[in-house]
């Protein structure tokens, strides 16, 4: 099983499963198609929101654990 990591892109981790897509955007992620986002870490996108990096690697990874 695949496992997600705060170092992986946004462009890995939407190549995994585009599943991740509405997790994403929860978060205030909304620019998911920009080439610039593609290339950032989970980590770096998330310090630029304001958010957990770690409760959302939690929440990708409990999502592709229930599938």
């Amino acid at each position: 099983m695949t496992t997600i990591t705060k170092d992986m892109t946004i462009g890995d981790i939407l190549r995994i499963d585009e599943g991740f897509v509405p997790i994403l955007l929860e978060t205030g992620m909304h620019c998911l198609g920009c080439p610039s986002s593609q290339a950032e870490s989970l980590e770096d996108a998330c310090a630029v929101h304001g958010t957990d990096v770690n409760a959302i690697v939690a929440k990708m990874n409990a999502y592709l654990a229930a599938k």
